[in-house]
């Protein structure tokens, strides 16, 4: 059963201990997590099927599942030597997952003991209050957008099969190119990139957003657009009410917060 769906960023600069005096440049944000973290409490998941767009370490046209039975979650890549969580993995569900997808889809099963970071800055404003939550890390692949929704299509399958409530959130970041001094670079185009996605997304515009104009995709150098297409695959056939909490781009990088009422 199905109780949560959201779509966050995951910049590093949203864990203290690496943001530090850039945190509140981050203030709608954290803002909008807090205002998730409650929602989630409240839906009272068994499951957090998080998936993310640097999951798939290896890359390649295959989606994968992580099977390690413990996931640990820390930042000393951004130099945090503190902040560190640990979660057990739902390795069961990941498995039908992977057994209803292959005959359709290029899939593999992996064994990463720490989740990229892309899957760990959720966790960490997502699971305050939910230390025992079970975990599902799914990555992406080099594959068109309708594949990944095809796939989200088919994951929905079973959760609704599952007697376990199921929480669902797609993580990525939108365009990288905002700024002159953005890091990727800067595209006149980026803004147009986020301005649209967001409108197919509050019109619940699903073929809009798959039919999205490739050079566009392109010039935004995102790196959210293929989890999304995942969670609106599972998501596209409830009756759900998008809710945007927040978006902002202080470092030229579009930050979004969308909350999927279901």
């Amino acid at each position: 059963m199905l109780v949560f769906s959201a779509f966050v960023p995951h910049s590093p600069l949203l864990i203290p201990e690496v943001g530090k005096e850039n945190l509140g440049k981050l203030d709608s944000t954290i803002k909008a997590y807090q205002h998730l973290e409650a929602e989630l409490y409240s839906a009272k998941p068994d499951i957090l099927l998080i998936i993310s767009s640097h999951a798939n370490s290896r890359g390649g046209a295959f989606f994968t599942i992580n099977q390690q039975p413990k996931l640990k979650v820390g930042f000393k890549d951004f130099g945090d030597l503190l902040t560190k969580l640990e979660f057990a993995n739902e390795i069961g569900f990941g498995y039908k997952i992977k057994e209803s997808c292959e005959d359709h889809f290029p899939i593999i099963l992996i064994a990463d003991e720490n989740l990229d970071y892309g899957s760990g800055i959720p966790l960490f404003y997502l699971t305050q209050h939910l230390p025992n939550i079970k975990i599902v890390s799914i990555g992406y692949a080099d594959l068109p957008l309708e594949k990944h929704l095809r796939f989200g299509e088919i994951v929905r399958k079973q959760i609704n099969l599952s007697e376990k409530r199921i929480a669902v959130v797609a993580s990525g970041d939108l365009s990288h190119k905002l700024h002159q001094d953005s890091p990727a670079g800067f595209s006149p185009r980026a803004q147009e990139f986020d301005e649209q996605l967001m409108s197919l997304l509050n019109k619940g515009d699903v073929e809009g957003l798959v039919n999205i104009d490739h050079n566009l995709v392109a010039e935004a150098g995102e790196c959210g657009l293929r989890s999304l297409m995942i969670l609106l695959g599972i998501i596209k056939e409830i009756n759900y009410q998008p809710e945007k909490l927040s978006y902002e781009a202080p470092f030229g990088i579009g930050y979004l917060v969308e909350n999927f009422k279901l």
